[in-house]
């Protein structure tokens, strides 16, 4: 497993979406970020309010020049079921990022111990949840990851932050 350095590029990244276009990092060419949030997939309940907070708040995070894709390792058919059954309506949905892609930017990995609270089975292995912000030159500006499911960043308070490191050109942090 790799640590992501503020300041520092990204690696590649590149999946599929339920919109039926690739997403590739390296063709985005967002204002001012490209926020890219891993979500563990269709078995987890924070997932289930988490994603369509985001889904709600999408345009602000546009009117802010931020470009959003929510992703996980899920399966186009898992993914599908993710986006009817939390009736997203306005995110762009990734699937099948690779365990793989996953380490490389940082992710946490976990097994499946089975069927979770609302009854969907765990995929053997999936990501645990990421967070991050990368400037249209390729560089990370902001990353969270994480081994639990709870405690997320709150997407008013990422908005929040945004205003502010828009307002005062706040650089990237944590580079030393």
């Amino acid at each position: 497993m790799s640590r992501l350095m503020p300041r520092q590029p990204v690696p590649a990244l590149s999946v599929p979406t339920l919109d039926g276009e690739p997403w590739e990092l390296a063709a985005r060419s967002p204002e001012r970020f490209s926020m890219l949030v891993v979500y563990r997939g269709v078995h987890c309940p924070v997932c289930r309010s988490y994603v369509p907070e985001l889904d709600r708040l999408l345009g602000d995070f546009n009117e802010r020049g931020v470009d959003v894709l929510v992703l996980s390792s899920d399966t186009e058919e898992r993914a599908r079921m993710a986006q009817e059954q939390w009736k997203l309506k306005n995110l762009t949905i990734g699937y099948g990022l690779t365990i793989e892609s996953g380490r490389e930017w940082g992710l946490y990995v976990s097994t499946s111990r089975g069927k979770t609270s609302i009854g969907i089975e765990e995929p053997a292995l999936f990501t645990e949840p990421g967070l991050f912000l990368v400037r249209p030159d390729g560089t990370l500006y902001w990353g969270v990851v994480q081994t639990m499911p709870f405690a997320r960043p709150h997407f008013k308070e990422i908005l929040a932050g945004v205003d502010f490191a828009i307002k005062v050109d706040y650089p990237a942090r944590g580079e030393a």
